[in-house]
């Protein structure tokens, strides 16, 4: 099989694509901005995905690319793409669940995917169960403020977008396929603070954090203003209406998906 490139090597979902693929005995390479701390298995090459004239060296004799596009929007993107398409033959996007509407830059990349000439596959999660990790030191001080603790989610394990991502990089039939992977389940936010207090052994509650709050405070954290009106109008949603539950890792993989108790365990470190 000819080689396949992983950007967002070092991310939490890339980092397990990496490992997977080259598990399998696969011809990998990672993209990289600094190869030298990025500790990976395989050849990992220096380049930039908002600096497409660095690609060239990490693109040269690829077939097959895992793309995660890295920004808030899709500024740039264009060439980037126009670049993979000059070399590839085929894209695994990383995307999200509603990018099939309108208004967001996860539709955008698609967009400028789709119309690329490339072969593609777009994977669109639920979310990531990774960014609870947001919590951990107020899981240390027992009590977690955050805000709509009874949006109800279909968190899911970043171990398996891996693993869906490296099957459909080495099997046929995805392409033109557009994958919504989530969780197993639906649990409330609040819900999600008492599995993780159970699997770490410490009793955490949940305290209603306001909107105004929460705005002022992510805002801080991500810098990114849109992105975070985004986010909260997410969880407010999903108060009333939970997120989807799928079978689609169950039916790509032929095993169930991970739960998220399953994910706390893996991760109990980091809240302990």
């Amino acid at each position: 099989m000819s080689k396949i490139l992983v950007t967002g090597a070092t991310g939490n979902v890339g980092r397990h694509v990496v490992s997977q693929l080259a598990e399998a005995g696969l011809d990998v390479r990672a993209l990289a901005r600094d190869p030298g701390r990025a500790a990976l298995p395989v050849e990992t090459v220096r380049g930039d995905l908002t600096a497409p004239e660095t690609l060239e060296p990490a693109l040269r004799d690829v077939e097959s690319v895992f793309l995660l596009w890295p920004s808030f929007t899709a500024d740039g993107a264009d060439e980037t793409i126009t670049a993979i398409a000059g070399h590839a033959r085929r894209v695994v996007l990383l995307s999200a669940t509603g990018a099939d509407q309108p208004g967001n830059h996860y539709h955008e990349v698609e967009r400028l995917v789709r119309r690329s000439g490339l072969g593609w596959t777009f994977l669109r999660p639920s979310g990531f169960a990774v960014n609870t990790l947001g919590w951990a030191d107020q899981v240390r001080q027992g009590v977690v403020r955050w805000p709509y603790g009874r949006a109800a989610r279909s968190l899911i394990h970043e171990k398996d977008i891996a693993a869906v991502a490296a099957h459909v990089l080495t099997s046929a039939g995805h392409n033109g396929a557009a994958y919504v992977l989530t969780g197993p389940e639906r649990l409330t936010q609040a819900e999600q603070v008492r599995v993780i207090g159970e699997v770490v052994g410490r009793e955490v509650r949940w305290e209603e954090q306001s909107t105004e709050q929460a705005r002022e405070l992510l805002t801080a954290l991500w810098g990114a203003p849109e992105f975070v009106e985004s986010a909260l109008r997410a969880w407010e949603s999903f108060v009333a209406g939970p997120e989807v539950v799928t079978d689609t890792v169950e039916r790509l993989l032929g095993r169930p998906a991970l739960t998220f108790r399953q994910w706390a365990a893996d991760h109990a470190g980091a809240f302990s």
